[in-house]
């Protein structure tokens, strides 16, 4: 059994690995740097035995593979692909590339469901991947430009996916961006929970419904794609 980490090492001893077939929500505030902590979680378990697929409705394509180009990899020989929502919202008729296949819009849900099936189909099918981690940033602008409902739908096929083939799925959401009864529609589809609080001038993560007990409370920090924690001062 394909057993993922985080890449952060306390929160990764404490849980003694996810699962395959797992799928979690990151949810905090909107300042919280959710974007910086997830591409850290990419990069620090992206290699030749595993894959990536980021749909990004806040960056374009290259801007996101610049990032991991910035911090040494060579996004050209590593299996990794971003569904861009982006690029064509501005007008721009950038072409689709190896790495890169643009969607119309964040409200069209048909066209990243057909991309991110071409990337499961290249990596899990083609490439025979042992590990992909299907991850959305964010849930909440695609929540902006269409109901519930239909995000549910959605997300109900590709946490299904993600199941089935033995992934990682990991969806970010701005927690103050929506009300209790969106947030307790969408956790049914969720196996758990990176949670993610203020406290004070900085900001700490637990993780929520892969142990029996949630982790507790770690203030964090980012440094290039390194996370390192601290025990919370209060919680």
């Amino acid at each position: 059994m394909s057993v993922y980490s985080l890449g952060i090492e306390e929160l990764d001893g404490l849980l003694g690995g996810i699962r395959e077939g797992t799928n979690l929500m990151m949810i905090g505030p909107s300042m919280s740097r959710k974007d910086e902590l997830l591409d850290a979680i990419i990069f620090r378990n992206i290699n030749n035995d595993d894959a990536a697929i980021l749909v990004s409705t806040r960056e374009p394509g290259e801007r996101i593979l610049s990032l991991f180009e910035e911090q040494g990899i060579d996004t050209s020989s590593v299996n990794i692909g971003v569904v861009d929502c982006v690029t064509k919202t501005l007008g721009m008729g950038a072409p689709d590339t190896n790495n890169i296949k643009r969607a119309s819009s964040p409200v069209d849900l048909t066209g990243i469901g057909v991309k991110i099936s071409q990337f499961l189909e290249e990596f899990l099918v083609e490439k025979n991947i042992g590990k992909v981690r299907l991850c959305i940033n964010s849930l909440s602008t695609i929540l902006m430009y269409s109901n519930l409902q239909t995000v549910f739908r959605f997300l109900h096929v590709f946490t299904g996916r993600v199941k089935a083939a033995g992934g990682f799925g990991l969806y970010v959401v701005e927690d103050e961006m929506h009300d209790p009864q969106t947030i307790a529609t969408l956790k049914q589809l969720f196996d758990g929970m990176i949670e993610i609080k203020e406290i004070g001038d900085s900001y700490a993560m637990r993780v929520v419904g892969l142990t029996p007990k949630p982790t507790p409370w770690f203030e964090y920090t980012i440094e290039g794609t390194e996370v390192k924690l601290s025990k919370a001062k209060s919680s």
